[in-house]
């Protein structure tokens, strides 16, 4: 896969998310034996840890949205390989339940193949992300 195929399909991942397309939608750039990962206190924080298929990237899209408002989200940087990205930027969303503000930069490190995602890794400050989970 060409480095411009790769950045577009990141791209493309990010444009469905901002324009709010359906969990289900999101996942078709997936592969179904996607490698998902996103490090942290999975019994804090219920969307982070290892997904599985379509079916699971679905549900972290959707558990994002019932639990979190985005108030910030910066991509700074798209930095392709052949298949793999690393998309670089900033974010920041409030947890609907405790009104906390999570701001964080992040990485997602990204590995294409057949034209779909076939590896998924999230990088961001999960202690932060925990602790604005937390109700005091």
């Amino acid at each position: 896969m060409s480095d411009t195929a790769t950045r577009t399909l990141v791209q493309q991942l990010f444009a469905k998310v901002g324009q709010g397309a359906r969990p289900e939608d999101i996942a078709l750039l997936f592969s179904e034996e996607v490698d998902w990962f996103i490090a942290g206190d999975m019994a804090q924080v219920p969307w982070i840890g290892r997904k599985t298929g379509r079916a699971g990237v679905a549900s972290f899209y959707q558990a994002i949205r019932d639990r979190l408002v985005s108030e910030h989200f910066e991509l700074t940087d798209i930095l392709a390989d052949g298949p793999r990205a690393v998309a670089l930027g900033r974010l920041a969303s409030r947890v609907k339940s405790t009104g906390k503000l999570i701001e964080t930069a992040f990485a997602f490190d990204v590995t294409v193949a057949g034209g779909l995602i076939a590896r998924f890794h999230m990088l961001e400050d999960s202690f932060a992300v925990a602790q604005a989970m937390r109700a005091d």
